[in-house]
């Protein structure tokens, strides 16, 4: 199966009352819980309006701006994109935003380091 990066603009949910929040949130957490029970669910979250911290190569830390990007996430694992647009759908009315879909491009040396250090557990 192949990763998909399911997610939503920094601002995409700026419309949306207050008082409407809980019922995103409710159904927001229905459709993961799908996405959980259907065994297609990787990861998801939200981020928080703050900045960024900046981690140069050497190490040394700084403050870095305000998310522009991504608002939130979900990562599913499922077999297509065709899949991955069907997630998205679902995501999209339950968050009543607009949502980008993106494939994870795999890396066969990363998950053979994963498979081997799973091995010495």
């Amino acid at each position: 199966m192949t990763q998909y990066l399911i997610s939503f603009g920094a601002h995409a949910m700026d419309h949306i009352p207050d008082e409407d929040a809980p019922a995103v949130a409710r159904a927001a957490h229905a459709a993961v819980q799908e996405a959980i029970n259907a065994g297609v669910y990787v990861s998801a979250g939200g981020l928080e309006n703050q900045p960024a911290s900046i981690v140069a190569t050497d190490g040394a830390v700084t403050g870095g701006p305000y998310p522009d990007a991504i608002g939130g996430f979900t990562l599913v694992d499922v077999p297509s994109r065709a899949e991955a647009l069907r997630w998205a759908a679902k995501i999209a009315a339950a968050c009543r935003c607009a949502q980008e879909v993106r494939k994870i491009g795999a890396d066969p040396e990363l998950g053979a380091m994963r498979d081997q250090a799973d091995s010495r557990r």
